[in-house]
């Protein structure tokens, strides 16, 4: 687990590792009403505010004793005042109101109460030239014409590819594991890097699903497909996720240079225009069908495929599946014992076959993903506008909030939340087994921008591939656990995720 996160105890006990402990009251039992209460916190003055909670945001104290220290500071509410990044320059407004637990985080999925224009990123909007000139579909607030047009055309493709998801996603694993086994094989002291492969692997299944099964290496883009979509994806977030890369003696140096002024789309130019054109020639079943049954221009509808499954998708997998193989590698030998008697014996009872059916009958293995969404969700952040004066509740209190407001909500504080999951640090792989734990818990696991009991529609910002992202990985671990008994790694902290480092896999014993 990376060394600053905030530990919670089941009296309620919040931490910092590594320092003293700080109680936090017991939470209350169901009040009818709640006090209402002016938002603690400040922004601090004009410029100067802004840049030292930047700096402490990135150099001096990381995300989550950001949020922490603020908690702390103001009697543990849990909703506050604060700026996020960037700051000046780069985003006219820094302001925020964070929400830090369970119980206000939800008021992010009320469309009748948030507008979602432009807040992918906070207060941070990248220029529309990484896209094409237009604004794409993650952008768009529910309430603009083209957001119900250009979901319902993802969602349409999506369905009629349901049949061919795990066949295809097999093959892809296949081929990742095929070449771990083969760098293990070469040398006895193999330590094998899984993120690189499954970048790869997770690019060419993208493509090979949009692109109607077509190979990337056979297309122009070859095997550069990966290395494009990180440098056009990397430039349109440095202003809020670039990393530390020189000493904090010299922060003030590089925040000047990667935090202050948006990066030109210049840079990346040659990039995009590859993976537009690669798209644009051969994902063609996609294309025509926003064509001719949605009335989409095809242009448009290109330069949206390319979003989503770039930046979404990939942007999403790629720190997603690295996380997944961290928890359940440190989970330890228990847990992968189990997971592998599952996983070999639905399949072996639905005869030697991966499908729908067997999946679902995975109860564990299920569980095992929900846990890994809900301890380290991929995409932490989410944010929306005030389209009115409201009020927000958190699990002691009420706040007002004005009109126009930027709600933000850091979500692993929600997923982490102890009022509302026992040992919300401690990942517990059979968390979700049960009627209690997939009906009740389910509904505060946020990662897919909405709960994890509900579902994707055209009028709402829930990802519209919400099931497939699970689907894909509990196809992961039964592909794991069915060649290898357990697995050991290495990690190292990303500004996003982790680097994983397999240093062991334990060949299968027995099918």
């Amino acid at each position: 687990m990376c060394n600053n996160t905030i530990t919670y105890n089941s009296r309620h006990t919040r931490k910092k590792k590594g320092s003293q402990n700080y109680n936090m009251p017991p939470p209350p039992s169901s009040p009818p009403e709640l006090p209402l209460k002016p938002i603690p916190g400040s922004y601090g003055l004009p410029f100067l505010g802004p840049m030292r909670d930047r700096l402490a945001y990135f150099y001096y104290q990381g995300t989550d004793e950001y949020f922490a220290s603020r908690i702390r500071s103001h009697n543990y509410a849990t909703v506050i005042r604060t700026n996020m990044p960037p700051g000046p320059f780069v985003a006219a407004d820094s302001r925020v109101v964070a929400l830090l637990d369970a119980a206000s985080f939800p008021v992010l999925f009320d469309n009748s109460k948030v507008e979602k224009m432009n807040v992918l990123d906070g207060t941070y909007v990248p220029s529309v030239d990484f896209t094409g000139g237009l604004r794409m579909l993650a952008f768009l607030d529910t309430r603009d014409p083209k957001h119900a047009l250009l979901k319902s055309l993802v969602m349409s493709f999506l369905a009629s590819k349901r049949d061919g998801f795990i066949p295809l996603f097999r093959a892809s694993l296949s081929r990742m594991f095929g070449a771990i086994d083969g760098r293990f094989a070469a040398t006895a002291t193999a330590r094998v890097n899984f993120n690189g492969l499954s970048e790869e692997m997770v690019f060419g299944f993208l493509f090979r699903l949009f692109c109607d099964d077509k190979d990337p290496s056979e297309t122009e883009i070859g095997t550069r497909g990966p290395a494009h979509v990180d440098k056009w994806n990397a430039l349109q977030v440095i202003p809020i996720t670039a990393p530390r890369l020189l000493p904090k003696s010299l922060s003030f140096i590089e925040d000047f240079f990667l935090h202050t002024f948006p990066f030109p789309f210049s840079l990346v130019k040659s990039d995009y225009s590859k993976l537009y054109a690669a798209f644009n020639k051969h994902a063609e079943t996609f294309l025509d069908r926003a064509e001719s049954s949605f009335g989409i221009p095809r242009a448009e509808a290109c330069h949206n495929l390319v979003f989503i499954a770039g930046f979404n998708a990939y942007g999403g997998f790629k720190p997603f599946f690295p996380s997944l193989i961290k928890w359940v590698a440190n989970a330890g030998h228990k847990l992968h014992r189990q997971l592998a008697g599952e996983i070999r014996a639905v399949v072996l009872g639905h005869g030697g076959e991966v499908t729908l059916g067997a999946l679902d009958a995975m109860t564990l293995t299920k569980s095992v993903v929900y846990e890994a969404l809900r301890i380290e969700p991929p995409i932490p952040f989410q944010y929306g506008r005030a389209r009115e004066d409201m009020v927000v509740r958190s699990h002691d209190a009420a706040y007002e909030v004005k009109k126009g407001e930027m709600l933000f909500g850091y979500q692993p504080f929600a997923t982490r939340d102890p009022t509302v999951f026992d040992r919300p640090e401690e990942f517990v792989g059979d968390r979700f087994v049960g009627g209690r734990g997939e009906k009740k818990m389910l509904r505060d696991v946020y990662w897919s921008n909405g709960r994890e009991t509900d579902d994707p529609t055209a009028e709402n910002k829930q990802c519209p591939a919400k099931d497939l992202v699970v689907l894909m990985s509990r196809v992961l671990l039964v592909e794991l656990f069915l060649r290898y008994d357990g697995l050991t790694v290495e990690i190292e902290p990303l500004p996003l995720g982790s680097s994983v480092t397999i240093t062991s896999l334990n060949k299968a014993t027995s099918v």
